[in-house]
């Protein structure tokens, strides 16, 4: 078998034969999971098209109530009772509202090297960071998933994506990523498999190294893959689940489509402004700039790591007058953590709102922005209307970045405070 890269050596374990860029295959799946935004059509075609609701293995398929979490309308409301009643009558795992991001769910209690893991939802390709095959498909190819338990799907070629050195302090893994996605482009790794490696990013622990994975969407990845060390086994055992590990790196000499190799001590403070994510700059071309808000949180940055980050800017600090500051916990798991750590009463005290876990700001649904409102997030998206509104702005940051911001009620360099 010749070298392999991170993605090859997963699907030729699991398909028992020796994969290559381009080939197409059947796969089994680990685990599918679909939410509130993409359930129901699911289910809808399950029985349109495959004429069945049952599914093919009950422990393998997860239902998440997230994206409208908790329920802000009748409407909503409706399609929780009918994902519930598809729950209960297949057996399966349901998440209701206030249990977290879909994507925090899995990396607690599902994720783990090797494993193919199927999402209805985008940023599937999160579960890379632990040595996952993992990405987002819609909600046909999830009724085939929940059907069949297996998918199919063309072999990505691989990225190989080099941060060489140690990252300068106040520098983040979402800082990297807007940098590399600023230099590749929105539509740099199409239908790739981003391999990220090098030193900087041995050093990062396994939350910020899911940033960059989550993110690989917005470069068109196919999914972003970390190698599976020593920090992966000792995350999986903070959850109960070592023995899921499996190490897992690139082969020496592995053939790779494309490579970038990035000094570390070249990424500073970045911004993306609207409404691309890869129109990056660096933090002082918007420093000083007002903001209306200020979000903290989503499946990106709202993990116990990013709430500490947090804590610790604002702690004796409040939040600017004239700006608001929203904090969203990824998880249950993660909020009862930062309570028992004292970090919710630092944030509470500041002036932050303090909501229920779920992707909140995010998308808009359960809260939104008004007109010409400008805001400073750490979620993955600032397309236009991406929270609730067409006639806003989203730029995009890291969390120190954003808690420094909040501060003073304009973006903010967090390495001049």
């Amino acid at each position: 078998m010749a070298e392999q890269t991170m993605a090859e050596k997963i699907l030729s374990e699991r398909t028992g034969a020796d994969v290559r860029p381009n080939d197409l295959i059947v796969v089994p799946v680990d685990l599918g999971f679909a939410h509130d935004g993409t359930l129901p059509l699911a289910i809808q075609l399950m029985e349109d098209e495959l004429h069945t609701r049952r599914v093919h293995d009950l422990s393998k398929i997860i239902a998440v109530c997230d994206h409208a979490s908790p329920s802000p309308s009748e409407q909503v409301s409706n399609v929780h009772i009918m994902m519930r009643g598809f729950a209960r009558e297949n057996g399966i795992a349901l998440y209701e509202n206030g249990d977290g991001v879909c994507h925090q769910i899995v990396v607690e209690k599902h994720a783990a090297p090797y494993k193919i893991i199927i999402g209805a939802d985008s940023h599937t390709c999160t579960h890379g960071a632990l040595g996952a095959f993992a990405t987002g498909m819609g909600s046909t190819d999830m009724a085939a998933i929940m059907a069949y338990g297996k998918t199919w799907l063309k072999v990505p070629a691989s990225y190989r994506i080099e941060i060489a050195g140690k990252l300068s302090e106040h520098v983040y893994s979402k800082d990297v990523f807007l940098y590399l996605c600023g230099r590749i482009t929105a539509d740099g790794a199409t239908y790739m498999s981003m391999e990220f490696l090098g030193e900087a990013v041995d050093e990062m622990s396994v939350e910020s190294r899911l940033v960059m994975c989550n993110m690989a969407i917005e470069a068109g990845g196919k999914c972003g893959i970390c190698a599976a060390d020593e920090k992966v086994r000792e995350f999986l055992a903070r959850y109960d689940r070592s023995d899921e590990y499996i190490p897992l790196e690139p082969d020496d000499g592995a053939d790779y489509a494309s490579e970038i190799v990035i000094a570390a001590d070249d990424i500073e403070p970045q911004i993306a402004a609207p409404h691309r994510v890869d129109n990056v700059s660096p933090l002082s071309r918007y420093a000083g700039m007002p903001l209306d808000q200020v979000c903290i949180g989503s499946c990106t940055n709202g993990r116990i790591e990013d709430l500490r980050t947090a804590a610790r800017i604002l702690k004796g600090n409040r939040v600017a007058d004239g700006t608001r500051l929203v904090v969203y916990p990824a998880s249950r798991r993660v909020l009862a953590q930062a309570i028992s750590e004292g970090i919710i009463s630092v944030l509470v005290e500041a002036g932050a709102a303090v909501c229920a876990p779920g992707c909140g700001f995010c998308i808009g649904r359960t809260i939104a922005l008004g007109d010409g409102e400008v805001v400073l997030s750490t979620q993955n998206r600032n397309f236009k209307g991406r929270m609730g509104n067409n006639n806003a702005d989203i730029y995009l940051s890291s969390v120190e970045t954003a808690a420094a911001s909040a501060i003073r009620g304009e973006v903010t360099d967090p390495r001049e405070r």
